[in-house]
C-alpha cells in the first residue's frame, strides 16, 4: 500500500509536458483544481475529465502508474461517497432504518468521487512530469509579488520542495522498518483499531528519529555549501518562457471558457 502513493515522485520521460515550464504547470494545476469546483454537472465533469485525458496522454506517464496511486485514497473516496450518499436531504430513493438514500445524494455522491479522483490525479501530474529543483523555481516565481510585502517567498518554496521530495523517501523508510519489524514477530494486521493503533509506536518512533536525522544532515550538507537563498542568487537554468508555455496558457484558458459555459451557464 505504501509504494502505491505516487505523490511526490518523479517519473523521467521525454514529453512536452516534462519541458514544460513549471510556472506553466503550477498555474494550469491551479485552474484545473479551481474548475472542479466550479463546475455542477455532467456535461463538466466530462470536459474536466477530456480535459486529464489528454494532458496525461501528453505527459507519456503510464496510466497504470496513475491509477496506482489511486489505492493510496481509495479509504478516503469511500468515506466521502458514504456522507453525501447517506446525509443529503432530498427526495427518498431508498431507505432502511433510520437512513435514506436521496435522488439529490446518489448525485452529490457521484460528483464528489469523481471531483477527488481527478483532483488527486491532476495534481500527480505536476508532481511526476516536475523535479522538486523546477517546482522550487516556479513557486519562487510566481509567488515573486508577496517579496513587497515581505513575505519570506523563497523560503516558503524550499521548504514546500524540500517536503515534497521527502515524501516518496519517508515511504521508503516506513516500508523498510514495517518489513524488519514483521520479520520480529510485529503483527500490525490483526486486533481491532485500538491494538492496531498501540502496534504502529515500534513503527513510528524509528521513522522519527531517521526524519530527524535526515533533515539534520540536510541542513547540515546546506551550511557546509554556504547556501544563501533569495536575494542575489543565480540559477543555472534560469525560467524562460518559450513557445510550447504560451500556447498551453491558451489551451488552459479556453478549457476554464469551456468549464464556465458548460459546467455552470448552459446546463
Amino acid at each position: 500500500m505504501l509504494r502505491d502513493i505516487t505523490l511526490g515522485q518523479y517519473y523521467q520521460a521525454e514529453s512536452v509536458i516534462h519541458r514544460m515550464d513549471p510556472r506553466v504547470k503550477l498555474t494550469a494545476t491551479v485552474c484545473y483544481i479551481i474548475s472542479l469546483f466550479v463546475v455542477d454537472n455532467a456535461a463538466g465533469y466530462i470536459i474536466a475529465g477530456l480535459f486529464l485525458a489528454m494532458i496525461i496522454k501528453l505527459s507519456k506517464v503510464p496510466v497504470k502508474f496513475m491509477v496506482r496511486g489511486m489505492k493510496a485514497i481509495l479509504f478516503l473516496l469511500i468515506i466521502a461517497v458514504i456522507f453525501n450518499l447517506f446525509l443529503t436531504p432530498g427526495e427518498a430513493v431508498l431507505s432502511f432504518w433510520k437512513l435514506k438514500i436521496t435522488r439529490e445524494g446518489i448525485r452529490l455522491a457521484c460528483f464528489m468521487a469523481i471531483r477527488l479522483v481527478f483532483l488527486i490525479m491532476g495534481s500527480s501530474v505536476m508532481t511526476l512530469t516536475t523535479t522538486p529543483n523546477n517546482l522550487t523555481d516556479g513557486m519562487e516565481k510566481l509567488l515573486g509579488p508577496l517579496k513587497r510585502l515581505r513575505v519570506p517567498v523563497h523560503e516558503i518554496a524550499m521548504m514546500m520542495s524540500i517536503a515534497l521530495r521527502f515524501i516518496p523517501i519517508l515511504l521508503e523508510e516506513t516500508d523498510k522498518i514495517m518489513k524488519a519489524q514483521i520479520a520480529r514477530g510485529a503483527d500490525f494486521e490483526s486486533g481491532n483499531l485500538i491494538k492496531k493503533a498501540k502496534s504502529l509506536v515500534p513503527l513510528l518512533v524509528p521513522l522519527f528519529i531517521s526524519a530527524f536525522r535526515r533533515a539534520n544532515d540536510l541542513a547540515m550538507a546546506m551550511e557546509a555549501r554556504c547556501y544563501r537563498g533569495g536575494e542575489h542568487r543565480t540559477k543555472m537554468k534560469p525560467l524562460i518562457y518559450q513557445k510550447r508555455d504560451r500556447i498551453a496558457y491558451a489551451v488552459v484558458a479556453v478549457y476554464l471558457v469551456l468549464c464556465i459555459i458548460f459546467g455552470r451557464i448552459l446546463f
